[in-house]
């Protein structure tokens, strides 16, 4: 099986009952709805609260999501974990009890309280790779990384150093230093592995598969899967006026919705599922629940209710 794969994946919410456990039964259920529209899994990232949970936790959603995709026959979806964490010690435990949880690859983010230079970025994540069992990816998001903002050159540098380090994910959204990522040699890599660079938004993805992306991680299949599927697909057919047009349409309409749940975060993507789904929209502190206004406020949102509209469209065609 392998362990990266171009594609859609999403980062899944971590599911929490009134007194903040996790309802374990409910996050599978959700992986498998995803699952079903080709969408692939990240399990403990930034939008399933890592930094919430406890490491017994991590361990536990990495088990329930392999248990149940290969229960319901998507034994071949691999599965990507959150592993970054403050130390690199630290680091390197999560994705030992990723692999050993049944995850097929990591994605680790800067270490941002101490705002490190780039020689400790380095170390950090050669360190992370050479002692992880499967392979790394970069995860480039200054807004929560205490403002680092890894370069292509430091990307590729620590690539070269570290075959291990498979990818990198840029929520940086810099279309520019996907596109000088994606199409390096990285000629001192010594694995078969080709590297992934993926859009960290979807909102990117159409101009990304043009400059070399192997896809996007991203919220917006958590309440449109089918959609964000059908947008990658469209983006692997060859680019005739037509179908550009029809992907740039499509591509819009996700863009917008992306924009829309990004700005409600968390709680808001919760209070949506909580609507669509009956999911419980339950955060884990310090996070807050969406205001009754805020929720009614993002599922009556234009862009929401477009992709909605076209999900259910898409739902009765299969």
């Amino acid at each position: 099986m392998p362990s990266l794969r171009p594609g859609i994946l999403a980062p899944l919410p971590c599911f929490f009952n009134a007194d903040e456990t996790i309802n374990y039964d409910q996050f599978a259920k959700h992986t498998l709805r995803l699952a079903a529209a080709g969408i692939m899994p990240v399990v403990s990232g930034s939008m399933g609260e890592a930094i919430h949970l406890e490491r017994e936790e991590r361990i536990q959603l990495i088990k329930t999501a392999r248990i149940a995709l290969d229960q319901a026959g998507f034994a071949s979806m691999p599965i990507m974990a959150g592993a970054g964490a403050l130390s690199t010690r630290q680091a390197v435990q999560y994705a030992k009890d990723a692999a050993s949880a049944g995850a097929d690859s990591v994605l680790v983010i800067p270490p941002g309280y101490y705002g490190l230079g780039e020689a400790n970025l380095e170390a950090y994540y050669t360190s992370i790779a050479k002692q992880s069992p499967i392979p790394v990816l970069i995860y480039n998001f200054p807004a929560v990384a205490g403002g680092i903002d890894m370069s292509s050159d430091l990307i590729l540098r620590i690539a070269g150093k570290a075959p291990n380090v498979a990818g990198c994910k840029l929520t940086c959204a810099s279309v520019a230093k996907l596109a000088r990522v994606a199409q390096s040699p990285l000629s001192p890599r010594t694995t078969g592995i080709p590297f992934f660079a993926l859009c960290g938004f979807i909102d990117f993805l159409l101009p990304g598969i043009i400059v070399g992306a192997q896809g996007a991680i991203t919220g917006v299949p958590n309440f449109a899967p089918k959609t964000c599927q059908e947008l990658w697909e469209l983006c692997q057919k060859q680019m005739t006026p037509e179908n550009l047009t029809q992907a740039n349409k499509l591509h819009l309409l996700v863009s917008n919705a992306d924009a829309a749940a990004s700005s409600a975060g968390i709680p808001g993507m919760k209070a949506l599922l909580h609507y669509l789904e009956g999911c419980e929209p339950y955060v884990r502190s310090p996070l807050l629940p969406a205001s009754a206004i805020a929720a009614e406020k993002l599922i009556s949102d234009p862009a929401i209710f477009s992709i909605l509209e076209h999900e259910k469209q898409l739902s009765s065609r299969r």
